[in-house]
């Protein structure tokens, strides 16, 4: 407890008493002072700390102290002093946040200038720029994805492009129910996530139907298609965003949205028992073909 430097401006003779300081210390009545150093006095007597060395120069310290507060001419001068030190460190603190939002700004203008070729671009224009490019992978992949299923079903389309409003399709069509997809994408290694992995993930949203892993044209990036068993499901999956940024490598969730075109399918067959459950992922487009075949003979047989 000893006080170095007493006569110093580096003391603060409110804390040698185990008093509050600032702005607490300078209301504080004279009564509370004494009462403070009686207290301190009877604690902190050489005769009660006899292997302490410190002992007699810590009560010296004390008596000094309490003496300093007893004048009131030194006590208004003091606490106007710890005024002072307050506000130049509020000052500093908020001159610190200044220049590191300065320094912020300065650098996302320098990551927004090299990813714009040379040209300052606007970080906000680059956001737009970045989810209209997934809007377009999202929309290629679904037309890749339908022109495989089409060229794997035996004979012609025999339906219009456009069911009714309620989701129906034409007699031999079945519509796909993109209600219930999700696009998966994540950064950081493509093959991060397993098909076992991501249904861990999202079965906690509901039951998952089918994962497909799409084929890997990247090292870096990795995507999938995520169907859930009913649309709810989906949607619940879409509105907790942040169950997706706590690991390692953040996923990034989309929907896909539903179309009309209807595809043709086999005459009505027996259904057969199909693995729902996340294990033996196959290709895209096998896997969603067999749902939309299965689903569609399901309830012309059902």
């Amino acid at each position: 407890m000893a006080a170095t430097g007493q006569d110093g401006d580096d003391v603060d003779h409110y804390e040698v008493l185990c008093l509050p300081s600032g702005e607490e210390g300078a209301a504080l009545s004279v009564e509370q002072i004494e009462k403070a150093y009686r207290t301190q006095s009877r604690l902190r007597h050489p005769d009660k700390r006899p292997d302490d060395p410190n002992a007699t120069a810590d009560f010296q310290s004390l008596a000094s102290s309490y003496k300093f507060l007893r004048d009131e001419s030194l006590r208004r001068q003091f606490d106007a002093r710890l005024r002072g030190r307050r506000e130049a460190a509020a000052r500093a603190a908020a001159t610190g946040v200044k220049r590191r939002k300065a320094v912020s700004d300065l650098e996302e203008r320098e990551r927004a200038f090299a990813a714009g070729g040379g040209q300052y671009v606007d970080p906000d224009e680059l956001a737009r720029r970045e989810d209209k490019r997934k809007a377009a992978d999202i929309d290629r992949e679904l037309n890749e994805l339908k022109a495989r299923k089409n060229s794997r079903i035996s004979g012609s389309a025999s339906t219009s492009a456009h069911g009714d409003k309620k989701g129906g399709s034409t007699e031999n069509g079945v519509k796909t129910d993109k209600g219930k997809y999700l696009k998966v994408s994540w950064e950081g290694g493509a093959d991060y996530y397993t098909a076992a992995k991501l249904e861990e993930i999202f079965k906690q949203f509901g039951k998952v139907e089918d994962i497909v892993i799409k084929t890997k044209k990247s090292r870096n990036r990795g995507s999938a298609i995520v169907v859930m068993a009913s649309k709810e499901a989906a949607k619940t999956a879409l509105k907790n965003h942040s169950v997706y940024n706590v690991f390692p490598v953040p996923l990034m969730v989309a929907p896909v949205e539903e179309s009309g075109p209807a595809f043709a399918t086999p005459p009505c067959e027996p259904p057969r028992a199909i693995n729902i459950d996340g294990t033996g992922f196959v290709g895209m487009e096998a896997s969603v073909f067999r749902k939309l075949q299965e689903a569609h003979k399901r309830k012309q047989c059902g």
